[in-house]
């Protein structure tokens, strides 16, 4: 097992992380946003709790899965609650995702899950992942959960695409344009996030 190492409590370096995983990844679909996530938070960035918002079980199989012969120094990672006062909000956004996948994989399950996490944050749904761009948040979403990327067709930005996803599912519409292209707040949720 090779163990990444850091020769002091500084947060490491999350391309020489990144680096390391992508050299020992399984090559599979979701080893580069994984590898991303993962040397992200060991590099003190992004929102995720820890092991990517995974049950500590289900982070042991997707390492196993996608980067079998490397172990990460959990004490880098971010620690965080795993929001327990928005379990609700959580439940929803879970079952919204996952009534989208592309298939019943475990695969699947974690990145719904990792996705749901990840919106509990505050910034852009891919900075609080630990992504790197906007780019590799789409690509997760098209590989992962296809039905749900076409139904963004207006290109919103993710998280706010999710939670108007939810209102319209019960019936709550907030917005009080006739339509996002006439709207004045247009540019909060279309313009780019890069």
């Amino acid at each position: 097992m090779n163990a990444i190492m850091a020769n002091s409590q500084e947060a490491l370096d999350k391309h020489r992380v990144y680096d390391r995983l992508m050299q020992t990844a399984s090559g599979l679909q979701n080893d580069h946003v994984l590898a991303t996530m993962l040397a992200s938070q060991c590099a003190g960035e992004g929102e995720l709790p820890y092991r990517l918002g995974l049950l500590p079980a289900d982070y042991e199989q997707m390492m196993a899965c996608h980067f079998p012969t490397v172990q990460l120094p959990m004490s880098f990672m971010i620690w965080s609650e795993n929001f327990p006062d928005r379990q609700d909000e959580i439940a929803e956004l879970s079952t919204l995702i996952l009534n989208h996948r592309a298939d019943e994989s475990a695969e699947t399950q974690w990145m719904a899950n990792i996705l749901t996490a990840g919106c509990m944050g505050g910034n852009h749904l891919w900075q609080d992942l630990g992504l790197w761009s906007r780019k590799d948040l789409s690509a997760l979403i098209v590989t992962n959960f296809p039905q749900l990327a076409a139904r963004n067709d207006k290109d919103m930005k993710w998280k706010k695409f999710f939670y108007k996803q939810l209102c319209i599912a019960e019936g709550i519409y907030v917005c009080r344009s006739p339509s996002c292209e006439v709207c004045p707040d247009y540019s909060d949720c279309f313009s780019p996030e890069d």
